[in-house]
């Protein structure tokens, strides 16, 4: 069992930074590959980008590419967004999400933990 906690969101001014982290218990932190999802209201919950267990692999939907980095601590359970250049179209609940899968890491479906999301709001 994993348990994510996320925080770090809030509300930015477009072009602006947030960066984001999620927190996990466990001591098997690094078998899993960690990804990053949001959610807009009336929307799809879509897939940002993710990490593979070592770090060493890391994958960005294209609408966030060159803007978004992800990354992780092993040795602090946490995962991290960095959020740059923000636009107003970022605005969404960000959820963190762990697998043991290491392959499609962009469909939710493989997913199976969950945080509980955190709320970030960009300003025009």
């Amino acid at each position: 069992q994993v348990q994510l906690v996320e925080s770090g969101g809030g509300l930015v001014q477009a072009g602006g930074s947030l960066r984001l982290s999620c927190a996990a218990s466990g001591r098997t932190f690094s078998s899993y590959s960690m990804g990053w999802f949001r959610q807009a209201p009336g929307k799809e919950r879509d897939f940002v980008s993710a990490i593979s267990g070592s770090g060493g692999s890391t994958y960005y939907a294209d609408s966030v590419k060159g803007r978004f980095t992800i990354s992780r601590d092993n040795a602090k359970n946490t995962v991290y967004l960095q959020m740059n250049s923000l636009k107003p179209e970022d605005t969404a609940v960000y959820y963190c999400a762990a697998t043991l899968k290491t392959y499609f890491l962009g469909s939710r479906s493989l997913y199976a933990y969950w945080g509980q999301g955190t709320q970030v709001t960009v300003s025009s």
